[in-house]
């Protein structure tokens, strides 16, 4: 019954960041690289790889050095060790995905100031045990990269016909070089967001639908 309870409690901490709190769609931080780097599905996976495992070894880290951690100078600590991480990351990425490494560009060190990170490791891993916080930590990183091949599938399917670099349309249809381009980005995610929204207010209770808040604004809120 223990060991029943401690995987629950672990999956309830996973499908937080994984479904209910989602970033960027029901969070909204991390905006730049969901909209600048998710011109192909691709990209989304490796960027959100890069920042689960920039997010597991923070929250784990900080979870266990959290007793010894000086409150009065916690944010720069955890700057530091996110940016280590973060160096390890992008170093392993040029080296064995340069192609893809090119076209994050800048958007991978700057993980490093990514609102997702440091939120996290403020508000959870930092007053929750290791297990606990890499339970957030995959939960919120799982959903951030889900978001990302989300938004990267669409603009990759409309911009140029093909999905994971396979090709959907058929040679010569014409393709929409919006979703080409930046405003492509946030019309894509604006779509996504409202279907999702939309979803949720079908599953939702009576009582959250006539609700004054709508539910995506009261998980933002949160």
């Amino acid at each position: 019954m223990a060991q029943y309870s401690f995987w629950r409690e672990k999956w309830r901490l996973i499908s937080e960041g994984l479904f209910r709190d989602t970033p960027p769609f029901f969070l909204v931080i991390g905006l730049c690289p969901a909209l600048a780097v998710t011109t192909a599905a691709i990209n989304g996976v490796v960027m959100g790889i890069a920042v689960t495992f920039v997010l597991m070894g923070a929250e784990v880290i900080i979870s266990l050095l959290r007793k010894w951690i000086p409150r009065t100078i916690r944010i720069p600590v955890y700057v530091i060790i996110i940016a280590v991480l973060v160096t390890v990351i992008d170093l392993v990425l040029a080296g064995t995905v340069p192609a893809i490494h090119r076209v994050l560009g800048i958007f991978v060190p700057l993980i490093v100031v990514n609102c997702t990170i440091l939120g996290r490791v403020e508000a959870f891993a930092a007053h929750n045990t290791p297990a606990n916080a890499a339970a957030d930590a995959l939960g919120y990183g799982l959903g951030y990269m889900w978001a990302l091949v989300a938004i990267g599938s669409v603009r990759e399917i409309l911009g140029n016909g093909t999905w994971f670099g396979l090709q959907i349309f058929p040679e010569g249809l014409p393709t929409v070089d919006l979703f080409k381009l930046a405003p492509g980005a946030f019309v894509t995610m604006a779509a996504v967001l409202a279907a999702l929204n939309v979803i949720r207010r079908r599953q939702a209770p009576t009582s959250e639908k006539n609700a004054a808040i709508p539910v995506v604004s009261r998980n933002a809120a949160a």
